[in-house]
C-alpha cells in the first residue's frame, strides 16, 4: 500500500489553512449547505472531483472504484465523476495545496487523524455528523475505525477499510532455519532473527528510503512499552515523547537494528522495494499493515504461487515489562473525507461506496481486506486474512499510524528522527528529545 508520507507542506500548511478558510469557493459546484441531505435525483448537472492515491501494485483498487463510479453515474446520469489518482508522496502534497488555496477536492482518501483534523478545524471539509445519523448510515459502521475520523465532537469523514499492523512472515524460511514457534517477546524475537542470520537468511525487508516503514518499528514498541496511557499523556501534554516508553522503544529498536537483519541497501530503498524482497521469499519477515498479503502478491509475478502457500502472520511481540497490553494494536486505515465545496451528491456517492453489498463484495475480492461495514466481514475467506481479523477484533486499544495521529510537524518529526536512528546517526535518547522538541511546538496546551 502506498501510505503516503512527505512533510513538505509542513511549515506553512496551518497558515495557508487559515487563509484558505476565509477564501471564498472554487468555481464549479457551489457549496454544499450545511446539514443538506443528498439529492441525486434532482437533475441538477453536478460534478464530483474524487482524488485517491491507488494505482501502481494496486490498480486493482482503482479498476473496481472506477466501475463502483460507473455504475453509480448509470443510475444517476446527472452526476459526473471525475476521479484523479495520484499515487506516492505527491499526493499529500498537491492536496495541501488545494487545501491551502480553498480549493480541496469533493471527495478525497485520507487516514483520519491530525491531518484531517487540521482541515476540518480551517474549515475545508465538510461535517458529517448528521449525515451519518440519516437512514442509519452511521450505525452501519464498526464503532474502531470512526474514531480517527471524530474530532472535538463532530465526524469528519468515515472508513473504508481498516486493521492492524504485525508481522508477515515465510513458514518456509522459518522451518529452513529451524525455527518452530513464531516468537511472542521482543526478547524471542531478538533470538529468532539470530536464528535466521545463523541459516544465512536475511530475516526482515525494509524500504527505510520511505521512513514511515520505519516508523512502524519504533512506534509499536512504544506500543508495547508505555499502553494507551503513554499515548494519552504525551497528546494532552501532561507527558512527554522523551519519557520512559518512548526513550525505551528506541533502545530496543537498537538492538534490533545493530543485529544488522535487514537486506543491504536497505536505507536508500523504498517500500516498494521491500514489498519486491518479501515476494520473491529473500527475506523471513516484513513488518506491514493488513494490506500487506494482497500488495505483495501482486508483485510476487513468477513466485505467486509459493508466496501464498508461505506466506503467513503473528502479532507484534510484548515486550517484557511494558505497560501495553498484548492485545494492543497499532495500524489504521484509509476512508473518505467531504470537501467544504462539494454537492450534496457527495454523500449519496459515498453512502453507495461503503454500503454492506460493496464492502461484502470487495472483501471477498481481497480489496477491502479487512471491512469496515457490519456483516461483511464474513467474506473474508483467505485464512491469513482470518487471523489478522480475529486479533484486530481483540485489540480494546488501537493507535493510529503517529505520522496520521499527531499533527503533521511532530508526525514528520517522528518519520525523520526514527530514520536517523536506523542510520545511526541518533541515540534513542535524542530520538525522543528530537521528537517532544517538535511537539512542544505543535501541541501546546
Amino acid at each position: 500500500m502506498n501510505r503516503v508520507r512527505n512533510g513538505l507542506f509542513v511549515v506553512t500548511l496551518v497558515l495557508g489553512l487559515l487563509l484558505a478558510a476565509c477564501a471564498p469557493p472554487a468555481a464549479g459546484n457551489p457549496p454544499a449547505a450545511a446539514g443538506s441531505t443528498s439529492n441525486a435525483a434532482s437533475g441538477q448537472k453536478v460534478k464530483i472531483r474524487w482524488w485517491h492515491i491507488w494505482g501502481g501494485s494496486e490498480s486493482n483498487i482503482a479498476d473496481n472504484w472506477q466501475k463502483l463510479a460507473d455504475a453509480y453515474m448509470k443510475d444517476h446520469p446527472n452526476v459526473e465523476i471525475e476521479i484523479t489518482v495520484i499515487t506516492g508522496d505527491p499526493y499529500k502534497d498537491k492536496l495541501a495545496t488545494n487545501m491551502q488555496a480553498g480549493d480541496p477536492p469533493d471527495l478525497f482518501q485520507t487516514w483520519g487523524g491530525g491531518v484531517l483534523w487540521q482541515y476540518a478545524d480551517a474549515g475545508l471539509v465538510q461535517d458529517l455528523t448528521d449525515a451519518l445519523k440519516e437512514d442509519s448510515w452511521g450505525d452501519s459502521f464498526v464503532a474502531g475505525p470512526m474514531a480517527v475520523y471524530r474530532h472535538n465532537g463532530k465526524v469528519y469523514g468515515v472508513p473504508w477499510r481498516f486493521g492492524m499492523v504485525g508481522i508477515w512472515y515465510n513458514k518456509a524460511l522459518f522451518e529452513k532455519a529451524g525455527i518452530k514457534e513464531t516468537p511472542k517477546t521482543w526478547g524471542d524475537f531478538l533470538t529468532t532473527v539470530k536464528k535466521l542470520k545463523d541459516a544465512g537468511i536475511t530475516p526482515i525487508a525494509l524500504g527505510e528510503k520511505d521512513k514511515w516503514t520505519g516508523h512502524f518499528w519504533w512506534s509499536y514498541l512504544a506500543v508495547r512499552n508505555g499502553g494507551q496511557a503513554a499515548f494519552a499523556k504525551a497528546q494532552d501534554r501532561t507527558g512527554s515523547f522523551a519519557d520512559a516508553p518512548f526513550i525505551k522503544a528506541g533502545e530496543q529498536l537498537k538492538q534490533l537494528i545493530d543485529l544488522e537483519p535487514f537486506q543491504k541497501g536497505y536505507l536508500e530503498q523504498a517500500y516498494g522495494d521491500q514489498q519486491v524482497v518479501i515476494a520473491k521469499e529473500e527475506a523471513a519477515m516484513e513488518l506491514m499493515g493488513q494490506w500487506a498479503f494482497g500488495a505483495d502478491s501482486a508483485v510476487a509475478e513468477k513466485n505467486l504461487e509459493n508466496y501464498v502457500a508461505h506466506i503467513d502472520w503473528f502479532p507484534f511481540p510484548t515486550v517484557e515489562g511494558g505497560a501495553g497490553q498484548a492485545a494492543d494494536a497499532f495500524g489504521g486505515g484509509d476512508g473518505f473525507a467531504i470537501g467544504k465545496n462539494a454537492p450534496p451528491e457527495t454523500i449519496d456517492f459515498v453512502k453507495f461506496l461503503t454500503s454492506k453489498e460493496h464492502q461484502t463484495n470487495m472483501a471477498a475480492d481481497g480489496i477491502a481486506v479487512l471491512p469496515v461495514v457490519k456483516g461483511a466481514e464474513t467474506s473474508v475467506k483467505e485464512p491469513v486474512m482470518q487471523t489478522v481479523l480475529k486479533h484486530f477484533g481483540e485489540a480494546e486499544y488501537l493507535q493510529l499510524y503517529l505520522d496520521q495521529f499527531l499533527p503533521p510537524a511532530v508526525g514528520l518529526a517522528v518519520n525523520d528522527d526514527v530514520q536517523e536512528l536506523f542510520a545511526g546517526t541518533k541515540t534513542p535518547e535524542q530520538v525522543a528529545d528530537a521528537i517532544e522538541k517538535v511537539a512542544e511546538t505543535e501541541m501546546a496546551k
